[in-house]
């Protein structure tokens, strides 16, 4: 009854749950008795289960970014694992889940974290750019340049794709397209590709 009528309360006017915190417990039980009273409780205890879940998951995924930052790569899938419980559709628990694969030498689940991301959505560009940088480092070249080529044409200052795509090239051995493409990235701010191929003599 507490949960049901703190679901209901929330839509009452508390917008998080930190507000409700600071709301005092007799007036959230008069609130949430007003509107049980109105009649409105099926459609009010849905949208605000809804919202908590959504609170929820939101919660688990800075949580997750959190720990991913810190090098807890494990503890922060955990954390992905039940954001995407709570919100199967939740792109950037995907992507984020898919970051943590990656740093892992887990290329094949980080693909296909990456691959739900986008099916969520299409424009995704980051989603598309780490997705080629993952084929990149199994060695399918081919699909890291179509992906991180697919990054570009969604965001064409998106700095660290064209770094990305430059490298598949440049194992590729088109030096000359990988060239342009490390140039484009510095210029967008990323130089790192630049610089490695100019010392290889490749720039």
């Amino acid at each position: 009854m507490k949960r049901y009528i703190l679901i209901l309360t929330i839509l009452a006017g508390c917008a998080t749950t930190e507000e409700i915190k600071e709301t005092d417990s007799d007036e959230l039980l008069n609130q949430g008795t007003a509107l049980l009273e109105e009649g409105q409780s099926d459609e009010l205890l849905n949208q605000g289960i809804a919202l908590l879940e959504e609170g929820q998951s939101d919660e688990l995924l800075n949580q997750g970014i959190a720990l991913l930052e810190e090098g807890q790569y494990d503890r922060a899938i955990d954390d992905f694992d039940k954001a995407i419980k709570i919100n199967p559709r939740y792109a950037l628990a995907y992507y984020n889940r898919g970051i943590a694969y990656d740093t892992k030498g887990q290329y094949e689940k980080a693909i296909s974290d990456y691959s739900k991301a986008i099916e969520i959505n299409p424009r995704y560009a980051r989603a598309y750019d780490n997705r080629g940088l993952a084929y990149y480092l199994k060695g399918d070249y081919d699909k890291a340049i179509s992906d991180c080529s697919k990054a570009i044409e969604i965001n064409p200052k998106l700095a660290k794709a064209y770094n990305n795509r430059g490298l598949a090239y440049y194992y590729k051995g088109l030096n000359y397209k990988a060239c342009s493409d490390f140039k484009w990235a510095c210029e967008f701010g990323f130089c790192k590709g630049y610089e490695f191929a100019k010392r290889k003599g490749g720039c």
